[in-house]
């Protein structure tokens, strides 16, 4: 075992602390990763919290990784010393069920193997990001373009293939239209990752506060949720609508932006349940969906992609002992738009 320092909630609702991990040694087909950059998500708030159930304490939060690889297993073919990787939201699953089989590790049968805040093959509690060092099997290592920096790509692993997932299987691209909900740390995702696949574009924000960067960004229209007029104006517009925020949401209204056989994908999970009038979905054939990241596969043709088209999260790099002011902005909507942690800094 290796010692590394980390930051960690001690408990639920605690603030993190640095504090020391221990990381297995590097196995037959491990990959020991020299973590250079770690994101934070609006999910690493809520389960340091428990707002998703209970939790696995001390918590080492992170699920968006990129660093470089310092060592690698005797049987790793994908990857050697010096290679630029990241890891995402899982570092396990069964391999064998019919949905790892097709790619779908994210949906594993047994359950997927959380980066954090889960039980790895021994039952020991699995650690994230916001450390030195990792150690994961090559199976579920990403390779980092080169024409992507390390820091700007870390926020991929998680609210780039967030967004890229359910965008690419409901098919935007030329001829579709597809509204963002919200313009944060997902939503600014998805308006650049849409406008690449050739979309019409438009966000639906609560104000008009992040309307400049959204038109930056690749969106053609901009309209505030808190306008009445805005679901008068846009009734029956939108082929998808994907909703990033982790709010309830008024379902009914927003199913009713979408045309006949138009999809409300939600990637945005708030603790609170929803309720929908099946009425607003009866009139026109519409679809609520949900989506959860992608797997390994999808993944790095995720990544491949924000390669050819130069596609980063916009951060802001903090120190790691400005983690718990930065959780602090993050629920208060305070950032443009992720806050990423400089892993030397630990």
């Amino acid at each position: 075992m290796t010692s590394v320092a980390a930051y960690a909630a001690p408990a639920a609702k605690a603030p993190l602390e640095r504090t020391t991990i221990e990381r297995r040694p590097v196995g037959e087909n491990d990959v020991r990763i020299e973590i250079a950059y770690a994101g934070i998500c609006h999910s690493d708030i809520h389960q340091v919290n428990e707002g998703w159930g209970e939790a696995i304490f001390p918590m080492v939060p992170g699920h968006e990784i990129a660093g470089v690889v310092a060592e690698v297993g005797p049987g790793v073919t994908r990857y050697a010393v010096g290679d630029r990787v990241g890891v995402g939201c899982f570092v396990g699953s069964c391999r064998t069920c019919e949905f790892c089989r097709r790619g779908l590790e994210q949906y594993c049968t047994s359950g997927m193997i959380g980066t954090y805040n889960a039980l790895d093959e021994n039952g020991d509690p699995t650690y994230g990001g916001y450390s030195e060092q990792i150690v994961v099997d090559e199976a579920y290592v990403l390779r980092i373009p080169d024409a992507l920096p390390l820091d700007a790509a870390a926020p991929l692993l998680c609210a780039g293939i967030t967004t890229y997932s359910p965008l690419r299987y409901w098919g935007a691209g030329p001829g579709k239209r597809v509204a963002v909900v919200g313009m944060g740390g997902l939503g600014h995702m998805g308006v650049q990752l849409a406008r690449a696949m050739g979309a019409e574009v438009t966000v639906l924000s609560q104000s008009l506060r992040k309307k400049d960067d959204g038109l930056r960004l690749g969106a053609g229209r901009y309209f505030a949720t808190s306008d009445p007029e805005t679901f008068t104006e846009l009734a029956g517009a939108f082929d998808i609508v994907l909703s990033t925020v982790s709010a309830p949401l008024d379902m009914s209204a927003y199913l009713g932006l979408l045309k006949t056989d138009g999809v409300l994908a939600n990637v945005g999970a708030p603790e609170e349940p929803v309720s929908v009038n099946l009425f607003a979905l009866m009139g026109g054939r519409k679809k609520i969906a949900g989506s959860l990241i992608g797997g390994i596969a999808e993944t790095q043709e995720m990544l491949d992609f924000c390669g050819e088209h130069g596609i980063t999260a916009e951060i802001e790099l903090i120190r790691a002992d400005e983690v718990n002011t930065a959780y602090d902005r993050v629920a208060s909507s305070d950032v443009r738009f992720r806050f990423v942690i400089d892993t030397a800094t630990i």
